[in-house]
């Protein structure tokens, strides 16, 4: 074990077909065109159609990121479902992606991390490779769009549908993987974004009201300035952990909540705005999926190099959130 890395084998990501431009939402809201963009950096998000479910979603990444791995399916020993849109409440819906993957040698559980549940995820794969040297699926996956109320500005003009995935593989190359993690909440901001009803503090019952189960973001200004701080604390944490400058980084892939918002933490922390992975302009706020599908999208793209740095970091509801520096 003492020997033992791990390493980003495989990558995939999945939208599903049904492209939502911003004068759509604009126009619901009462919005002048090209409010969404200036604000946000959005200019189109992905939302599922009625028969589209999470599980499924999220397989569609994880079929891509396993063929890309080239990973016998008997291989994985887990999978890590990072959401906060299972199919059901109860049971959790990796046991159902494991089944529609052919992975029948792997454990499976969900993750409830909001949008940093991502980082989570592929910390605690990554102690899985390490101890256990078996390769791990690790997908995020989100159906918001069922989630918004189209009526509240702050939330209807970010969120999205999509999934990302990874493949966590062993490695004796001890300068690869995962280098540091510095994970982090603050529950003095557990309210500011939440679904009011529907857990066991508020129960479902024939009085809630249809908002109670939507998504609300209570002060936008303030989940801002928490986030930027959050991800800019956690990044420097890493960042020393790993014994690296930001000037040593490869590639910044944040999560893409706001594009103002990781625009902040880079110059913040001095990385070259060019080394910002994006992709929010075409896939908006996916919560979790955000920073794997980015991984994905980005090694489509321009494949990554070995030895490449990453800083991936995150921010969300709860608050949690995180950062972690991988070597390709």
């Amino acid at each position: 074990m003492s020997g033992r890395s791990s390493r980003l084998a495989g990558f995939g990501h999945a939208a599903p077909a049904r492209c939502v431009g911003n004068a759509e939402i604009e126009m619901q809201l009462g919005l002048e065109a090209g409010w969404i963009e200036r604000r946000t950096g959005i200019r189109t998000r992905h939302w599922a159609e009625d028969s589209e479910t999470l599980s499924g979603l999220a397989a569609q990444a994880a079929h891509m990121a396993l063929d890309d791995a080239a990973i016998a399916r008997e291989d994985i020993a887990l999978t890590l479902l990072a959401t906060s849109t299972p199919d059901h409440l109860l049971p959790p819906s990796a046991p159902l992606l494991a089944h529609k993957l052919g992975l029948r040698k792997s454990g499976a559980i969900d993750l409830a991390g909001a949008c940093s549940g991502f980082l989570y995820a592929l910390t605690l794969a990554d102690g899985f490779v390490r101890a256990q040297g078996r390769p791990v699926l690790v997908v995020a996956a989100n159906i918001l769009s069922r989630r918004i109320n189209p009526a509240e500005r702050a939330s209807a003009v970010l969120f999205a549908d999509a999934a990302g995935a990874v493949v966590l593989a062993p490695s004796r190359d001890r300068q690869r993987g995962l280098l540091s993690a510095d994970l982090a909440s603050d529950g003095r901001g557990y309210e500011l974004i939440q679904i009011p009803a529907g857990g066991s503090n508020r129960p479902f019952s024939s009085d809630l009201s249809a908002e109670d189960v939507l998504m609300t973001m209570r002060d936008g200004r303030e989940v801002f300035s928490r986030a930027v701080a959050l991800m800019t604390r956690t990044s420097r944490r890493a960042l020393d952990q790993a014994g690296l400058a930001a000037a040593e980084i490869d590639r910044f892939i944040p999560h893409q909540a706001n594009v103002r918002m990781f625009d902040a933490v880079a110059g913040s922390l001095g990385i070259d705005p060019a080394k910002t992975v994006r992709t929010i302009e075409t896939y908006g706020n996916s919560s979790a999926a955000t920073i794997p599908l980015s991984l994905s999208v980005a090694n489509s793209q321009t494949a990554f190099a070995e030895g490449e740095t990453l800083l991936l970091t995150a921010a969300g509801a709860g608050l949690t959130g995180g950062a972690t520096v991988v070597v390709v």
